[in-house]
């Protein structure tokens, strides 16, 4: 059986998701440290002010894991600005029978949803971090002249003619052997929260993984028991993810008619939204070994040789939304 690669990269994340759990082979930003997901709801709180503090708005989080972030977000909220808390409805994107599970022991008042579609029409302000990585991707591959692109047979690559009109505008004409990847599924994810935000007053926050520009190259990568494994190989025992194409992204939201900010390094967003100020105000109240633990993960996060630089921070606005917390204006 032949597959083009976002087919088979969507079976086998299926089934990955339906069979294993995904946290045993890698650790996200609210599994590390408790202050990603209170910066998160603090956020969320201060665009909550700065749309007019509407009395009813959701909080949206697509792709939510066990639901550490959102628990996390949630008690930061419910501390620093109870009228907030009052206000919002949780809402989970989630398609996973057993990270629903898991959600519901955290956020037990959520509602759930396969996709954004069924999320109602309101003023909403979503959350998302690690969640467009793992959706699927196309791979293009320059051959004389024209593009070939990928599918997946018997655990290899195999190239067929591309259909020209799948092939964005601006990729141009490079040198024979070049791969350009496509995310059409992570593009439409964003321009339908875009048009969302341009009907209705909200912001979102994309946290994932990949350069800020638009570059060629392949970025499709396998985790499985912790550690690197053959992307192409045992469809569904392995998490696949790649690049956030991030500068497309960008340009998605634009066209839909929403603001736009950044992308920015994580690490520069996190800084500006007070990461080391509330992990230092955490790491006070414990022992000595325990506030070494909370600095070096605030560390993990926000330094450049680590998470701080890899992973962007991208918010889309209405487009009224002139200042974003933690982005420059």
């Amino acid at each position: 059986m032949t597959e083009r690669l976002d087919v088979f990269m969507a079976r086998a994340n299926a089934a990955y998701y339906a069979r294993h759990d995904p946290f045993a082979d890698f650790t996200t930003a609210p599994e590390i440290s408790q202050v990603f997901g209170e910066i998160m709801g603090l956020w969320a709180a201060v665009c909550w002010q700065l749309l007019g503090s509407p009395t009813e708005v959701l909080l949206v989080e697509a792709g939510p894991g066990r639901g550490t972030l959102m628990a996390d977000a949630l008690r930061a909220i419910g501390q620093a600005t109870p009228a907030f808390r009052a206000a919002l409805q949780v809402h989970l994107i989630e398609t996973s029978p057993r990270l629903r599970a898991a959600q519901a022991e955290r956020v037990p008042d959520a509602t759930w949803h396969d996709a954004l579609d069924t999320v109602p029409a309101a003023p909403m302000l979503l959350i998302a971090n690690e969640f467009l990585d793992a959706l699927p991707i196309r791979q293009f591959v320059r051959r004389a002249g024209g593009w070939t692109e990928r599918h997946v047979a018997e655990g290899r690559f195999v190239e067929e003619p591309a259909d020209p009109a799948d092939i964005p505008p601006g990729w141009g004409s490079p040198p024979d052997g070049t791969v350009r990847e496509h995310a059409p599924h992570a593009l439409a994810f964003v321009e339908s929260v875009a048009s969302r935000l341009v009907a209705h007053p909200g912001a979102a926050l994309f946290a994932d993984y990949g350069p800020a520009e638009d570059l060629p190259g392949e970025s499709l990568q396998a985790i499985a028991n912790g550690k690197p494994a053959d992307a192409l190989a045992s469809p569904g025992e392995a998490d696949l993810t790649a690049h956030v194409p991030f500068a497309a992204l960008a340009q998605r939201a634009r066209d839909a008619g929403a603001r736009v900010h950044g992308p920015d390094p994580q690490g520069m967003v996190l800084a500006r939204l007070g990461l080391f100020q509330r992990s230092n105000r955490l790491a006070r109240s414990l022992s000595p070994a325990q506030a070494f633990s909370v600095m070096e993960t605030a560390r993990r996060l926000g330094e450049p040789d680590q998470m701080g630089r890899l992973f962007k921070m991208l918010a889309i606005t209405h487009p009224d939304l002139i200042n974003c917390p933690g982005f420059d204006s």
